[in-house]
C-alpha cells in the first residue's frame, strides 16, 4: 500500500517519530498491516555499520533488499534509518514505484548541537551512541531532503527540539492522512506511483541480474573452497556465509571444479525460469540465498 521514509541526522528522533507513526496508523481506520524495518533488524552495532565506506554500503544494501521483499499493496513499510543520502532515497522510491504504491517522506529537522546532546545523553542512559568521528562525519555527509525532488516528495516535517515527537505533530497526522486516504479518479492530493518499464518488477535488466548472479554465486563459492580448506577432508556442515543466510550443509567433501559445474547450472537454470516464471534476483543477497537453498539440495545431508 505504502512506502515511508524516514530521514534526519543522527539521534534526531528517527526511531521516535517511526513508532508514532506506527501506532498511528494502527490506531486509523486502515486495514494495513503496518511494519517497520531498521538497523537493529539486522542486530548490527551501529558504529560498525559506519565504521567505513564497506560496512555503510552493505548496510544500505541490506535494507533495501528487505524492503523490496516486503513491499506490498497490502502493507506499509517504514524504513527507519538515516536515508541520508539522496540517491539512496531515490532507490527506494524506485522500489516504490515498481510496486506500485504511495510514497512519502517523514524527515526530523534537528539541529546539530541538539542530535550531539541527544547522542550523549544515550550515553549517559548506558544506549547505543556513535562514536564522536562517525557521528561528525555522518552529520558532514547528510543530504537534506527537497520537496522538488519526487524521491522526496510528499515531504512531512517534524520538528524534533521545538514541538517534540507525538502521534498527534502535525507532520504524522498530515502522514496518516496521505497513507490511509481512500482514492478515486477525482483524487488529486494522493500520488499512486505507477511502475513504468525501467521498473517493472517482472523484468529486469538481464545485464544486472547476469553480474548479481555471478558475482553473488562467486562468493559463495569462495567460502565454501575456504571452509574445505580448513577442514580434514570430511563432511562440512553449518557454513555460515552471514546472520540472514541460511546454514549450508553438505553430506561429503566437493572439489573445485564440481562446485564450478554447480554454479554454471545453477546461473542456467535462473536464467530459464525468468522467461516464463520469475525474475532472476536483482540483488546480491537474494541471488546468494537462492544459491545456498540450491547447493543444500544437491549437496545437503538427507
Amino acid at each position: 500500500m505504502a512506502l515511508v521514509v524516514i530521514c534526519g541526522q543522527p539521534c534526531s528522533g528517527k526511531s521516535t517519530a517511526a513508532l508514532c507513526l506506527s501506532v498511528a496508523l494502527k490506531e486509523s481506520e486502515s486495514n494495513s498491516t503496518i511494519r517497520i524495518i531498521d538497523e537493529a533488524s539486522f542486530h548490527l552495532d551501529r558504529n560498525q555499520s559506519y565504521a567505513n565506506m564497506t560496512a555503510e554500503k552493505n548496510l544500505r544494501g541490506a535494507l533495501r533488499s528487505e524492503v523490496d521483499r516486503s513491499v506490498s499493496k497490502d502493507n506499509i513499510i517504514i524504513v527507519d534509518s538515516l536515508n541520508s543520502i539522496k540517491g539512496y532515497r531515490y532507490e527506494l522510491w524506485c522500489l516504490a514505484r515498481a510496486a506500485g504504491i504511495r510514497y512519502c517522506l517523514l524527515f526530523c529537522d534537528a539541529e546539530e548541537t541538539q542530535c550531539k546532546k541527544w547522542n550523549e545523553q544515550q550515553g549517559e542512559k548506558c544506549e547505543a551512541t556513535y562514536d564522536d568521528t562517525i557521528f561528525e562525519d555522518l552529520i558532514r555527509r547528510f543530504e537534506r531532503p527537497d520537496r522538488r525532488n519526487r524521491w522526496d516528495s510528499p515531504l512531512f516535517e517534524l520538528s524534533p527540539y521545538r514541538d517534540g515527537i507525538q502521534k498527534s505533530s502535525a507532520a504524522i497526522v498530515d502522514a496518516v492522512s496521505y497513507l490511509t486516504k481512500k482514492v478515486d479518479s477525482k483524487t488529486r492530493d494522493v500520488k499512486i506511483l505507477h511502475p513504468t518499464i525501467a521498473t517493472q518488477s517482472t523484468r529486469f535488466s538481464e545485464a544486472n541480474s547476469l553480474y548479481e548472479l555471478d558475482r553473488a554465486t562467486q562468493e559463495v563459492i569462495n567460502v565454501v573452497v575456504e571452509a574445505q580448506s580448513q577442514s580434514i577432508g570430511g563432511p562440512l556442515n553449518g557454513i555460515s556465509l552471514s546472520q540472514e543466510l541460511p546454514i549450508l550443509n553438505m553430506s561429503r567433501s566437493v572439489g573445485l571444479p564440481e562446485l564450478r559445474r554447480l554454479r554454471r547450472t545453477f546461473i542456467k537454470l535462473t536464467g530459464q525460469t525468468s522467461l516464463s516464471g520469475p525474475p532472476p534476483p536483482s540483488d546480491a543477497e537474494s541471488a546468494k540465498r537462492m544459491f545456498v537453498d540450491y547447493l543444500n539440495r544437491e549437496l545437503g545431508t538427507t
